[in-house]
C-alpha cells in the first residue's frame, strides 16, 4: 500500500462529526490535479468563508491551554489527566497509542469557536471526532501509523441531546445510535440508519448513512434537513437548503471533515414500523449460488425490504458461513413471497431460517448486538454492477482465503443492499453519487489486539484490488482507507464541487492534513 508522506501538506475535505481537518475521513480536490498546498493559519480568523447566516467569532480568543481551559464551558483534557486514557482512544483498539496535544470535550458552539480559535492562534493541528469509529484512526489526533500529528482532538461526544418535535427530530452529532433509536421508538416515530449502536450520528451522516432501513427510508443523510455549522473563521451557520445550501449539499455525504464543526442536525422521521427481522444460513457449497441470486434479488426487491450478504471466514468458525441478514418493514406475505422466491433462485435449502416480528425499536436493538470493542482493517467497494460467474468464484475465493490468513478470528466480505429510494434521488443532489449502485462493499479482517496490522491491511486492500475489474475505483466515505488516494473514488462527479465549497468555508486551511490531494 503506498500511503502519502507526512512530509507534504494536502487540502482537507471533510469536517464534522468524525473527523476534521487531520482527523477528516477523506480529502478532495478539482478532478484528479492535486489541490493547492497550504498550511494552517496562525494569524486569526479568515476572511472570505461562504455568504449566508452567519455570526462572526468575537475577540481573538485564547492563545494557551490554560486559557483554552478556563474559557470553555466544556472539558480540555492533557496527557495526565483523570480520564486521559479512557479518553485517548478510539473503538478500533489498534490505534491505542493515540497521543494528542489534548482533548477538547465541547459543551456547546462557543466551546467550537474557542477549540478553532486557539488552533488558528498557535498553529496547533486539529482533530474532530464524534463517535471515534474513525477507519483509518485519522480522528485519534495521533496515533502512530495514521500520519497525522499530534493535535487538539474536538470531541462532540457531548453533544449529543435528542430532541423529538412533529415529525422531526433534532440530534447532537455525538448522540450514539442505541439511543437515538430508543428516544425515537418511544415517541413512535423512525429515522434509517446503521446498526452499530456506539456509531455517532454525526460521522455517519456526514459520511452518507448506509443502514439497515436503507431501501425504504433512503441513506441517513437523505433525511438530513438542516445542519448547525461553526466553519473555521469561528462562524456559526444554520445551512439548509435554502440557507447556505453548499454547506448543507456538502453536509449530506461529503464525510467528517468538508466544511466545518457540525453541532447539531435535525433530520426528519416517519412513523415506526413494525420489523419482520430475518436470517438465512446456506452452506458453503452454496456460496457461489448464494451470491448470484442475491445480487438479482436484493438490490431490486420491494423497497420495503433490504439485506445484508456476508461471506466470513476465520478461526472463530469451523468453516466458512454464508449469512443473510435482512429487514422488512410490509406486510408479512409480502416479505414470505421475495425471500420464498429468492430462496428458490438459489437451488440450495437453507441451514438455518428464522423470521421474527418486532417493534422498531426492538429489531434496532436486536440488530445491534453486545457492543464491543476489536482491532479491525477494513476497506470497501461499490458494486455498481452485477457480478459474472467468474467474477463470483473471485468473490468467494478471497473470502474464504480469510481463513488461510495467520491470525484472522474472522474476515471476509459484506454487500448491503441499495435500491430502493435511494435510487430515487439524482447523483449530484447530495455528495454521493452511487445511486444506481447494487450494494456496497465492506472487505474486513478482525484481529487479536497489539497484533501487527500489515497482513490484515494486506488481506482486506488485496480483496478489493481482486474485485477492481468488476466494480472499478468506486469506495464508500464511511469506508474510508488511507491507500485510497483519489477521492474521486469516494465522490465521483462530485468531488470537484467538494473541494470548491471546502476551499470558500476553509480559505486559509485551518483544516488542512497531510493525507489527501
Amino acid at each position: 500500500m503506498n500511503e502519502p508522506s507526512s512530509s507534504t501538506t494536502r487540502r482537507s475535505l471533510l469536517v464534522g462529526g468524525v473527523g476534521v481537518g487531520l482527523a477528516g475521513v477523506l480529502a478532495a480536490c478539482s478532478g484528479p490535479a492535486p489541490a493547492p498546498t497550504r498550511s494552517p493559519s496562525a494569524s486569526g480568523s479568515p476572511s472570505g468563508g461562504p455568504s449566508g447566516s452567519a455570526s462572526p467569532s468575537t475577540g481573538p480568543g485564547p492563545t494557551t491551554w490554560d486559557a483554552l481551559a478556563t474559557t470553555v464551558a466544556g472539558t480540555l483534557l492533557r496527557s495526565g489527566s483523570k480520564d486521559w486514557d479512557s479518553a485517548r482512544v478510539l473503538e478500533n483498539p489498534r490505534y491505542d497509542d493515540a497521543d494528542p496535544q489534548g482533548i477538547l470535550r465541547v459543551a456547546n458552539v462557543d466551546d467550537v469557536m474557542a477549540g478553532l480559535a486557539f488552533a488558528r492562534n498557535t498553529n496547533t493541528p486539529v482533530a474532530l471526532r464524534a463517535g471515534g469509529h474513525s477507519y483509518t484512526g485519522w480522528s485519534a489526533g495521533g496515533a502512530p501509523g495514521t500520519d497525522v500529528p499530534r493535535s487538539l482532538v474536538i470531541s462532540t461526544s457531548e453533544l449529543n441531546g435528542i430532541q423529538v418535535s412533529g415529525d422531526s427530530v433534532t440530534i447532537g452529532p455525538g448522540a450514539r445510535l442505541a439511543d437515538v433509536y430508543a428516544t425515537l421508538a418511544k415517541a413512535g416515530r423512525a429515522i434509517g440508519s446503521g446498526s452499530c449502536p456506539t456509531v455517532g450520528i454525526g460521522g455517519l451522516t456526514l459520511g452518507g448513512g448506509v443502514g439497515v432501513l436503507v431501501r425504504s427510508f433512503g441513506l441517513t443523510a437523505d433525511q438530513l434537513t438542516g445542519v448547525t455549522i461553526v466553519t473555521a473563521d469561528g462562524a456559526v451557520h444554520q445551512a439548509s437548503s435554502t440557507s447556505d445550501p453548499d454547506l448543507f449539499w456538502a453536509s449530506r455525504g461529503g464525510g467528517g471533515g468538508t466544511v466545518g464543526v457540525v453541532t447539531s442536525m435535525t433530520f426528519t422521521t416517519q412513523p415506526a414500523p413494525d420489523v419482520l427481522l430475518f436470517t438465512i444460513v446456506f452452506p458453503w457449497s452454496a456460496a457461489r449460488a448464494v451470491v448470484r441470486a442475491w445480487q438479482d434479488w436484493a438490490p431490486k426487491a420491494d423497497p420495503k425490504l433490504w439485506s445484508t450478504l456476508k461471506l466470513l471466514a476465520g478461526s472463530r468458525r469451523d468453516t466458512p458461513t454464508v449469512t443473510i441478514t435482512g429487514t422488512w418493514t410490509g406486510e408479512k406475505s409480502g416479505a414470505d413471497t421475495s425471500v420464498d422466491g429468492f430462496i428458490a433462485a438459489v437451488g440450495v435449502t437453507p441451514t438455518t431460517h428464522t423470521a421474527t416480528e418486532l417493534t422498531y425499536g426492538q429489531a434496532m436493538a436486536q440488530l445491534a448486538g453486545k457492543p464491543q470493542r476489536v482491532s479491525e482493517a477494513a476497506t470497501s467497494s461499490i458494486g455498481t454492477a452485477a457480478l459474472t460467474d467468474a467474477q463470483i468464484d473471485q468473490l468467494v475465493q478471497h473470502a474464504a482465503a480469510a481463513g488461510d490468513v495467520s491470525g484472522i478470528r474472522e474476515g471476509g466480505v459484506a454487500l448491503d443492499a441499495l435500491g430502493g429510494v435511494v435510487a430515487d434521488v439524482g447523483r449530484t443532489d447530495t455528495p454521493f453519487p452511487w445511486r444506481s449502485a447494487l450494494c456496497t462493499v465492506q472487505y474486513t479482517a478482525v484481529f487479536a489486539d497489539g497484533s501487527d496490522t500489515g497482513p490484515f491491511d494486506a488481506y482486506v486492500r488485496g480483496f478489493r484490488s481482486a474485485m477492481q475489474p468488476a466494480w472499478g475505483d468506486a469506495a464508500y466515505a464511511n469506508y474510508c482507507d488511507a491507500a485510497i488516494t483519489d477521492p474521486t473514488a469516494y465522490f465521483d462527479v462530485n468531488t470537484s464541487r467538494l473541494h470548491r465549497i471546502a476551499e470558500q468555508a476553509d480559505p486559509h486551511g485551518v483544516f488542512a492534513q497531510p493525507h489527501w490531494v
